[in-house]
């Protein structure tokens, strides 16, 4: 079994962390790569740019053939539904995975994410998803994204602070990390919290792998059918759908 991990971004360290992190997460024999696109953003940080992420996502998805499953490793879930109409391989959300799996552990769970213009977006996707009413609140801890690449950077320290928080005043039951970017901190912050501690990439992996597993791929009736065959123009000519 091959799965493909894709960080939307361009920053390569964080490739690399989202790398480890969904090799320790697989079981084994499964094959994981993590791949970031050649152009795009260095991070995603809000809809501006998601928007521009989402080509080179999807430049990855078309390339790895072989590929038996697909991982979007950015916590807004980049480009998910477009990268379905792309592949019949299963693709999962770092996002989605997580708010499942947390839904499956504790009644209420909190989210903690990096800037406050992610809020709304994870909101968004926890109200798509059917999850809203299990989230007790997603939470900013106002840490830039690249920060967390940054040695010496006291974003760890934040991020703590603000799971307390969460613990004190939401009633939660459990943390989900709302960035990619924060996979490596997961079992620290766990042992400190004293509550499940969800990192979405290792989420995403066990889930993706259990769909290969029993033999399901992406339905292509209607809504993540391929693309109608048509000649776009300008830089995106090459993406045309044949």
């Amino acid at each position: 079994m091959r799965i493909l991990a894709i960080n939307p971004n361009t920053t390569a360290s964080m490739t690399a962390k989202i790398g480890h992190a969904a090799k320790a997460a697989a079981s084994p024999g499964v094959e994981v790569r993590a791949v970031n696109p050649e152009f795009g953003p260095p991070s995603i940080e809000g809809y501006f740019d998601e928007a521009f992420a989402v080509p080179g996502l999807l430049a990855e998805i078309t390339k790895a053939t072989d590929a038996d499953a697909f991982v979007i490793a950015c916590f807004d879930d980049t480009g998910l539904e477009a990268a379905r109409c792309a592949s019949v391989a299963p693709v999962v959300g770092i996002g989605e995975a997580a708010f499942h799996m947390a839904s499956l552990i504790a009644e209420k769970f909190s989210v903690v994410t990096t800037l406050a213009r992610s809020i709304a977006p994870i909101e968004r996707n926890l109200i798509k998803y059917g999850l809203a009413s299990r989230c007790a609140r997603v939470r900013a801890a106002n840490v830039p994204v690249l920060a967390l690449e940054e040695p010496g950077s006291d974003a760890r320290r934040t991020i703590e602070a603000e799971i307390m928080r969460a613990l004190a005043e939401d009633g939660a039951e459990a943390i989900v990390l709302g960035c990619a970017g924060m996979t490596d901190l997961a079992r620290g912050l766990e042992r400190s919290a004293e509550v499940p501690v969800l990192d979405g990439v290792a989420c995403a992996v066990a889930l993706a792998e259990g769909l290969v597993r029993v033999g399901l791929k992406t339905s292509k009736r209607n809504t993540y059918a391929p693309p109608l065959a048509k000649a776009y123009v300008g830089e995106f000519a090459r993406f045309s759908p044949k």
